[in-house]
């Protein structure tokens, strides 16, 4: 996946200091056991010769099976005794172990060639924060969508489509297809819910982007007149490359030949890949068709399932009620 290549280097950086930390708290721990228990001192420097004793085996020749499984039991017997001095002296067994804050990739960001959740989820919060919404996510969630400020006549049907994109937040899995058209006037919530979507997904360890159109179409121009050509590559593949891609207020950006061109080959390659997007905008479908054309607004109104906000502006509502 593609991220920014600040982030990705600040995050990066990170996760080598982690990783190091972890250990040197390790060896500081074991230190302290070899320091305060000479027969723990004898059986680490045993243990650590197991390479050396292995070698040597192989090297004689000699009952090579035979010796090597004496050396396992010798070295399970050892460990049981390591163990059994701990337990006596009030340590926990693992005391000296390396403790990582992700056991899954031991802090270092990756599981052989793949990138582990923890760092994804790592990298698409930094994502948050450059875009200046990480705030956001922490105010906005699906607890706290209040359902008051709908008229009567629509609340039920508002409460069935959180509950359907709530569902479909809580159970990502990145494998189920499925798109969402927010539609609506301004105030009424859309980038509300959208963040919730963006906090769950992350949550279940799944790379989100979160943009708004302009934001996006921004990048694609950085990448076709701009002079950082390997960062505005970053800042475009991660459009394909994320798990779930939240496009806000689409329809506000300058609409032009280059723009619909790039928006076509985003929501395109997405529905080609079979990942999911979210797009939030005050566009109705009418709109849609006559300011993006024939081609984006089949993709969109076949593909997403169209939430419709309907009300009033909620901020206003709020300021009218705390007067």
């Amino acid at each position: 996946m593609g991220y920014n290549k600040e982030d990705y280097a600040r995050i990066k950086a990170e996760f080598s200091q982690k990783y190091i930390l972890a250990r040197q708290e390790a060896e500081m721990r074991s230190f302290e056991l070899r320091s305060r228990f000479p027969r723990i001192r004898e059986i680490d420097s045993l243990l650590a010769r197991t390479g050396m004793d292995i070698m040597g085996v192989i090297a004689s020749g000699k009952n090579t099976d035979e010796q090597i499984a004496r050396i396992r039991e010798r070295n399970e017997k050892l460990i049981e005794e390591r163990r059994n001095i701990l337990r006596n002296e009030g340590y926990p067994e693992n005391y000296s172990d390396v403790k990582y804050e992700c056991e899954i990739c031991g802090d270092t960001g990756f599981v052989g060639t793949k990138m582990c959740t923890c760092m994804k989820k790592a990298l698409a919060l930094a994502g948050y924060e450059s875009a200046g919404i990480g705030k956001l996510m922490g105010t906005q969630s699906f607890e706290n969508f209040s359902l008051d400020y709908y008229k009567k006549e629509n609340a039920n049907e508002m409460t069935q489509s959180v509950a359907r994109v709530r569902d479909f937040a809580e159970n990502f899995d990145g494998r189920i297809y499925k798109n969402f058209l927010f539609l609506g006037g301004t105030g009424l919530g859309k980038t509300h819910l959208s963040t919730a979507v963006a906090k769950t997904v992350i949550d279940g360890g799944h790379s989100v982007t979160y943009v708004t159109a302009v934001g996006m179409i921004g990048d694609f121009e950085k990448k076709r007149f701009g002079n950082g050509v390997g960062a505005a590559n970053n800042d475009i593949e991660r459009y394909s490359d994320c798990d779930l891609l939240i496009i806000d207020d689409f329809g506000t950006e300058v609409v032009n030949q280059f723009t619909v061109s790039c928006i076509y080959d985003v929501i395109n390659e997405r529905m080609n890949s079979r990942k999911c997007t979210i797009i939030s905008t005050n566009l109705m479908p009418k709109e849609i068709d006559a300011k993006y054309g024939e081609r984006i607004y089949s993709r969109i109104m076949g593909e997403y399932n169209p939430i419709i906000f309907i009300g009033r502006d909620i901020r206003q509502q709020r300021i009218i009620k705390n007067k």
